[in-house]
């Protein structure tokens, strides 16, 4: 019998870093997502596959359900990733793999690897509801975060996202923006590593209750916005504000500073996708510079 699941990629339009303190963080599940299909083989092993958005395989291990219960040395490939990812899915269900049996596993992208849209999230989601254990504490056990995107990857709408000292708080707020036809996402051309981007912000401990009470304040604000120029405002005071805090210039300061409309980085600062303000002939100020992958709010937005 073959088991399917899905989860969707994300986008974080305000809270980044300072959601991993506890601030509230806006985040949109995306139209792109990643699928899993799981297959009972008569063999007590494991076959991995896992193909891109173009139907390449990019991933091919095999490894014996044993190899889970063995102790594991440093984490140096995917495959050694996987398998530590089974030992803790195992730790939160003990009853899971202990058949005779083993599985064949196939997972689908349907979005471009280095579009930071949430690769490793959506992988931990499909996985948490197959052998069903908390995505939360698989995520923490395994890649760590906030876990704003686990919650996007399992919601169909936006979500407000707080991670408390009790667990974790999500709602969903009504969005009701007119002006979506002038909202874009243009990709930078390389991927931003989260974990890097999560390391550097805890090493530099900027962040305090009155910057977090700020942007908690930004992130209610934008989400009532009614009209360009209010939403304009809102993510230009957030991207100070994070500049601030991580001593990184603004994405807008670094690559577009002639543009005139907004930038926001989503997500860790350096990669990705960016949310920028402007008509469909502010694509070509982006074209010029390079930056061919660009989409539509519709385009992308769940």
């Amino acid at each position: 019998m073959n088991q399917k699941y899905y989860s969707n990629g994300k986008l974080l339009i305000t809270g980044e870093y300072v959601v991993l303190d506890g601030a509230k963080a806006l985040a949109f599940p995306t139209k792109f997502g990643q699928s899993m299909s799981v297959t009972k083989i008569k063999e007590p092993k494991i076959i991995w596959k896992s193909f891109n958005c173009n139907d390449e395989l990019w991933l091919h291990y095999e490894f014996s359900i044993n190899e889970i219960e063995l102790p594991q040395n440093k984490i140096v490939d995917e495959k050694d990733r996987l398998i530590s990812i089974f030992k803790e899915v195992k730790k939160l269900n003990t009853k899971f793999l202990n058949e005779t049996n083993g599985y064949s596993i196939i997972t689908q992208l349907d979005f471009e690897k280095n579009w930071g849209l949430g690769s490793s999230s959506t992988l931990i989601s499909n996985i948490s509801k197959w052998a069903n254990v908390d995505p939360f504490k698989l995520l923490d056990a395994t890649f760590g975060g906030s876990g704003y995107d686990i919650a996007a990857a399992q919601s169909n709408v936006p979500i407000l996202y707080a991670k408390t000292p009790e667990g974790y708080h999500i709602t969903e707020p009504i969005i009701n923006w007119n002006f979506t036809n002038q909202l874009f996402f243009v990709h930078l051309n390389k991927k931003q590593n989260s974990r890097d981007g999560i390391y550097n912000y805890q090493n530099l401990k900027n962040s305090n209750q009155e910057v977090i009470g700020r942007v908690n304040e930004l992130t209610t604000n934008i989400f009532h916005c009614q009209s360009l120029s209010e939403f304009e405002s809102v993510i230009n005071e957030h991207e100070q504000l994070i500049s601030k805090i991580i001593q990184q210039k603004t994405v807008k300061e670094l690559l577009f500073n002639d543009y005139k409309g907004s930038i926001k980085s989503l997500g860790a600062w350096g990669g990705d996708f960016i949310l920028a303000t402007g008509n469909q002939k502010d694509w070509n100020y982006f074209k010029e510079k390079g930056f061919e992958t660009i989409l539509s709010f519709k385009e992308m937005i769940l």
